[in-house]
């Protein structure tokens, strides 16, 4: 993380006021460090538009507050199991609409469809879970009456 302080002075009859500026920036591999993941992961990111980073004038990357939010927030999406597309679009509609109606609408509808699909695997894996259970108790009723006990 980079601070940049500027300290700005100003003398009106008597009075002092004294400005203080924090700007938080950030540089790639502090970025990757911080969210554990790689600096190609994030340059990838990037290559798709989800990040767009400032570049020094010795072309670093440079990431803003907005770009360290934007990150945790593809992570988020990525974790509860969205596509690169459906957070592009779900990133993207904040930006069209500043009071995140749409951005939380379309959010919703992503996320009730992923529990449908998490209750839908739910299901499946229930129903492997049975068949495994019951095909590993055939197999040990065969075991024993071979009259071999298991190990």
């Amino acid at each position: 993380m980079i601070f940049l302080e500027i300290n700005v002075n100003v003398n009106d009859k008597l009075k002092v006021e004294i400005r203080r500026v924090v700007l938080c920036m950030y540089k790639i591999r502090g970025l990757a460090e911080e969210f554990q993941v790689t600096t190609r992961t994030i340059r990838y990111y990037e290559e798709l538009n989800l990040l767009t980073p400032k570049r020094s004038s010795g072309n670093q990357r440079i990431y803003t507050k907005k770009d360290h939010v934007r990150l945790r927030l593809i992570l988020r999406g990525k974790r509860y199991g969205f596509t690169l597309e459906e957070i592009k679009e779900m990133i993207g509609l904040f930006e069209e609409d500043s009071t995140g109606t749409k951005q939380l609408s379309r959010t919703i509808l992503y996320g009730e469809k992923k529990i449908k699909e998490i209750e839908c695997r739910m299901s499946e894996l229930e129903q492997l879970k049975s068949e495994m259970t019951d095909m590993l108790t055939d197999l040990k009723a065969r075991l024993c009456q071979k009259g071999l006990s298991q190990k």
